[in-house]
């Protein structure tokens, strides 16, 4: 499988501070922003990467994130122009994608909870076998800012429904889609919305008519952060530093989550991380691992 990291986009809603800088290369406690998103695909197994940023953006996260081999995977990269939907990261990806399944996940969003490692290795085993795609649900007190999922009394999706003004649900959409290869396919038929986008919602409902749409809810105890504005980014280093503290283990730590999925050695970790020594996150890995 493949894997798609949107990170492109103006972050108008955080003005001033992203006139100057990427959104998703903003801080998030100790680490950017793009890291956390990065660390899921790391979770879920998914070693080849294509990041989709802006031209006036890409070659800060070339300077970042190199090529991926310091983490055992490949990370290559193209750029877009302007936003024009998430869907229309399908029809930049395809020769990327070749036959492969795909993983969407936007370069702003947060995941962290319990055995949610071994909840992506299921999905991307199922979208392996290319039965179904998969979108996940979580509880919000305001879903008319979000993709809204309606459900039957049985718990099964109905509908889908971009930011509605009366939300049929609390359940929103977020940032992490699994899909078949046939999602190029669906994407390249679907109609410009009225902001003249290509909407990730009408490929989901695609796949929710065809009855090949398979909802996983986000349930309590999980956290899912999106940093889109000032107030939710201050939540979400703040959340970040208080489970940090806590447990003593880092959330997003990528050279940490390569090493337990067997991507790079011990000896490689430790000696990537001699530049960062001095720092809370390299004192980190090196106190745990050297």
């Amino acid at each position: 499988m493949k894997a798609l990291l949107l990170a492109g986009g103006i972050g108008s809603r955080l003005f001033p501070v992203t006139l100057g800088v990427s959104k998703q290369l903003l801080p998030v406690y100790d680490k950017p922003m793009v890291y956390y998103p990065l660390s899921v695909l790391l979770l879920a197994g998914i070693r080849e990467v294509l990041l989709i940023s802006t031209p006036q953006d890409i070659e800060q996260y070339q300077r970042l994130l190199g090529d991926g081999s310091q983490w055992g995977i490949t990370i290559v990269y193209k750029t877009q122009d302007k936003p024009n939907g998430l869907a229309a990261a399908f029809l930049l990806g395809e020769e990327f994608i070749g036959e492969d399944p795909v993983c969407l996940i936007l370069g702003d969003n947060i995941f962290y909870g319990l055995d949610f490692s071994k909840q992506l290795e299921g999905v991307v085993e199922r979208t392996k076998l290319g039965a179904k795609a998969t979108i996940f649900g979580y509880t919000v007190k305001d879903p008319q800012r979000y993709g809204v999922i309606e459900f039957d009394d049985k718990g099964v999706a109905l509908s889908i429904e971009e930011k509605p003004e009366n939300p049929k649900s609390n359940q929103a959409v977020v940032g992490l889609y699994f899909y078949p290869n046939k999602v190029v396919e669906v994407a390249k038929t679907i109609t410009p919305s009225k902001r003249g986008e290509l909407e990730i919602t009408a490929v989901n409902q695609y796949f929710l008519l065809s009855q090949k749409l398979q909802v996983e809810t986000l349930g309590q105890g999980f956290a899912w952060l999106d940093t889109g504005t000032h107030e939710s980014l201050l939540e979400a280093s703040q959340f970040i530093e208080t489970i940090e503290n806590r447990q003593g283990l880092k959330i997003g730590c990528l050279e940490e989550v390569a090493f337990q999925k067997g991507y790079i050695t011990k000896d490689q970790l430790v000696e990537q991380v001699q530049p960062l020594q001095g720092t809370s996150y390299g004192d980190y890995l090196l106190a745990r691992y050297s």
